[in-house]
C-alpha cells in the first residue's frame, strides 16, 4: 500500500458510503511554458540550370582513365547535388555520376598571350573573376609538385590549355591576380593559342573536377548528355543536354621537342626528341618511358603549305635526300613536322622547324 491522490467526482449515502473517484496526478495540472515561436518556413528556390564543362585532358597524375573526360559544374544557387544522365540517343538515359560538390569555375578579365612552355611566365598577371570558391598562393616547392593545377579554353570538351600559377592575389569579390605561371603543361603546349582572350574560362583542377564513366569503345562516338538536379527527374527543363564526343586525349602523345635540321652528304637530315605523357618526371632514368606500343613518328614536309611529302619512321632522325627533294620539286625552305604516333590514339600534335634544303 501508499498513499495516493483521489479526485471525488461522486458520493453515495445509505447504509454504505460508496465513493466514485480518480486517481489523479497534482502534476498535470501545473501550467507548462509553451514557446510562441513557430517553425521557420525556407524559402522556396525554384531549380535552375547548371553550368556544366566537359574538359578531355591528358593524364594528370598518371592513375586517371587516360580515354575518360572530366565533368565540372557549377549553378546558383547550388542544388545539393548534380547529376549525369548519359545515353546512345535522345532517350532511355541512365545515369552516369552523381556531383555533390562544385567546381572552382570562371571567366577571365584579361587576355592570357602565348608563351614559353617549360619556363616561369613572368608576363602581366591574368584576371580572373570566379563564379564561386577561392584561390590561394601556393609555395614554389608546392607548384612544382603540381599544386594550383588549372585549365583554361574557351568551353568546348577537347580544347583546353592547363597552367599553373604560384601567386593568386586577391583584387576584389572573387576576383584574383594570377602571376608567376607554368604555360602548356602535361603537353598542352600544342593546343596554346596565340592569345586566350578575355572572357575565356577558368576552371580549377583541385580534385572537384571528377571523370565520368566511358567505355573505352565509346570513345570519338557521340553520345548524348544531361547534366541537372540530381532530386529532379532526367526530363525535368532545368537540365541541360549536350552532345558529345570526346578524343580520349590522356592517349594523345606529347609533340617532339629540340627538332633540328643539318645538312649532310645525303642531304637534310632532321631529328629530334620524344616526350612521354607516362612517367615522364623521373631524373634518375637515362631516358624516358616510350609510353606506347611501339616508336613511331609521322614526318611531314611542306613546301608553302602543301604537302609534298609524308612518311612514318620508326627513329628520331629522318633524311630527306637530294633524290627526294629533286622528285617533289622542292626548293628553298620547307616546313618539316614531326608527331609522335599511338597505335589507340594515332599521330599526337605536330611540332615543326622551318629550314632551307
Amino acid at each position: 500500500d501508499h498513499e495516493a491522490l483521489y479526485r471525488i467526482d461522486r458520493v453515495e449515502q445509505g447504509q454504505q458510503q460508496i465513493i466514485d473517484a480518480v486517481r489523479i496526478e497534482p502534476s498535470v495540472y501545473e501550467p507548462v511554458v509553451v514557446s510562441d515561436d513557430l517553425p521557420a518556413a525556407r524559402a522556396f528556390v525554384p531549380p535552375v540550370p547548371v553550368q556544366p564543362f566537359f574538359l578531355d585532358l591528358p593524364l594528370i597524375t598518371g592513375d586517371e582513365v587516360p580515354h575518360a573526360p572530366y565533368l565540372a559544374v557549377t549553378a546558383s544557387p547550388w542544388p545539393g547535388s548534380v547529376a549525369l544522365y548519359s545515353s546512345d540517343r535522345a532517350e532511355d538515359f541512365r545515369q552516369n555520376r552523381i556531383v555533390t560538390a562544385r567546381s572552382v569555375i570562371g571567366r577571365t578579365k584579361s587576355a592570357l598571350m602565348r608563351a614559353r612552355p617549360g619556363v616561369w611566365d613572368r608576363a602581366e598577371a591574368l584576371e580572373v573573376e570566379l563564379l564561386h570558391g577561392t584561390l590561394e598562393s601556393r609555395p614554389l616547392a608546392s607548384v612544382l609538385n603540381g599544386a594550383n593545377l588549372a585549365a583554361i579554353g574557351d568551353g568546348s570538351s577537347g580544347n583546353w590549355e592547363l597552367f599553373q600559377f604560384e601567386t593568386a592575389q586577391v583584387i576584389g569579390a572573387r576576383r584574383y591576380w594570377l602571376s608567376n605561371r607554368l604555360r602548356g603543361q602535361l603537353g598542352t603546349d600544342a593546343v596554346m593559342p596565340d592569345i586566350w582572350p578575355e572572357g575565356s574560362w577558368f576552371v580549377l583542377m583541385n580534385g572537384l573536377p571528377e571523370q565520368i564513366d566511358l567505355p573505352a569503345a565509346q570513345r570519338r562516338i557521340s553520345r548524348h548528355y544531361r547534366i541537372g538536379p540530381a532530386l529532379r527527374a532526367v526530363d525535368d527543363p532545368s537540365y541541360v543536354e549536350r552532345v558529345e564526343a570526346f578524343d580520349g586525349n590522356g592517349l594523345r602523345p606529347f609533340a617532339p621537342v629540340h627538332l633540328r635540321v643539318e645538312q649532310t652528304v645525303g642531304g637534310t637530315q632532321l631529328s629530334w626528341i620524344r616526350r612521354t605523357r607516362i612517367d615522364g618526371d623521373a631524373w634518375d632514368v637515362p631516358e624516358v618511358p616510350l609510353g606506347e606500343e611501339r616508336e613511331a613518328y609521322i614526318v611531314r614536309v611542306l613546301r608553302e603549305d602543301a604537302l609534298v611529302r609524308e612518311v612514318e619512321v620508326g627513329v628520331p632522325f629522318w633524311t630527306y635526300t637530294a633524290a627526294q627533294r629533286a622528285q617533289d620539286g622542292v626548293t628553298g625552305p620547307v616546313d618539316f613536322q614531326v608527331a609522335q604516333v599511338s597505335a589507340r590514339f594515332g599521330p599526337g600534335p605536330f611540332a615543326s622547324v622551318l629550314s632551307d634544303v
